[in-house]
């Protein structure tokens, strides 16, 4: 449905990997170009239909509904941009007719939007033969690397949002921060509040009338410097292990958000130049025949590189 403007009345049945999505994002996933408001509007008026009646924005297709979607121009695809140029191999930690688990690289976003053309899931879409459903169950910031998990069923997605919402699913971070962390374990309970720059960047900052945020760390080790921590995700704000850690004076290393920005770039002399926050596991049982899922990714090799040259300097101290 690239550009419906010469069709009259296009005539669909919802399949399995439509059932139980609302059918304002189907309409904008499936009419590519169309602005929101203008889905709103056929809505409105009755131009779409399911089952020859009317519904409202909020309705969830169901398998086996009659669509009727009227025509409508969209922007047509242009030739330059469309394929996501990335040269890379993307690592996958499991896969099978359900979900895709894969070991994101740092500094690539896990979706098209906000000035980038396209992310993680447009590559991995177009490396099909033919368009199948692929959706993100959770997200990861895009300078952070590691475990992401997508599912390829519309079930399974439904079932893992569910899984997150009731706190089923086990997320753990490896985590580099400035400043000596002192508890073995710290339990961090302080609400975030989102918000977005005058130049369209989203961001959060801790306060009172935010929402709940829960993260819990432990400590791992410490150099004069330094700190290496675990971070497990109680809850799944936006920024949150990094707005958590930043409010209590211990900034992420490389993270030029809401880090020490005078030390980032002396990092960057040192070779760390990415901001040092990895999701390296995800524990949760699979959403159709109920199996223990563990999902891990290694450090990569440039943060563990840092890890083994801080090692390197604090032998170097005892040792004079």
């Amino acid at each position: 449905m690239n550009d419906l403007s010469k069709a009259s009345v296009s005539w669909g049945s919802v399949g399995e990997d439509s059932e139980n999505q609302r059918i304002d994002n189907y309409l904008e996933k499936v009419l590519k170009g169309v602005p929101k408001n203008h889905i709103y509007r056929i809505l409105r008026s009755g131009e779409v239909r399911v089952n020859s009646k009317r519904v409202k924005p909020n309705y969830r297709l169901k398998i086996g509904d009659k669509l009727r979607i009227p025509p409508v121009r969209t922007a047509k695809p242009t030739r330059q941009g469309t394929a996501p140029r990335f040269n890379l191999l993307l690592e996958v930690l499991f896969e099978d007719d359900y979900l895709l688990a894969i070991n994101k690289p740092s500094g690539i976003a896990v979706h098209g939007g906000s000035g980038i053309s396209s992310g993680i899931v447009e590559l991995l879409r177009m490396r099909e033969p033919k368009p199948r459903f692929l959706e993100l169950v959770h997200r990861l910031d895009r300078e952070t690397s590691g475990v992401l998990l997508l599912a390829k069923k519309r079930s399974a997605l439904t079932a893992l949002h569910q899984m997150l919402r009731s706190g089923e699913v086990e997320k753990r971070y490896l985590v580099l921060v400035k400043g000596k962390w002192i508890n073995q374990k710290q339990s961090v309970m302080l609400p975030l509040h989102k918000y977005v720059t005058s130049s369209g960047e989203r961001r959060v900052t801790v306060n009172k009338g935010g929402k709940v945020a829960h993260t819990l760390f432990f400590l791992l080790q410490n150099w004069q410097e330094f700190s290496l921590l675990e971070a497990e995700l109680k809850t799944g704000r936006t920024h949150q292990i990094r707005a958590h850690l930043a409010h209590l004076g211990f900034p992420i290393l490389g993270d030029v958000k809401y880090g020490d920005f005078t030390l980032n770039h002396k990092l960057a002399m040192r070779g760390l130049k990415r901001m040092f926050l990895h999701a390296y596991k995800l524990v949760v049982k699979h959403p159709i025949n109920g199996a223990a899922l563990r999902l891990e990714a290694p450090l990569p090799v440039d943060l563990q590189q840092f890890i083994e040259k801080l090692d390197e300097r604090h032998a170097e101290s005892i040792n004079s």
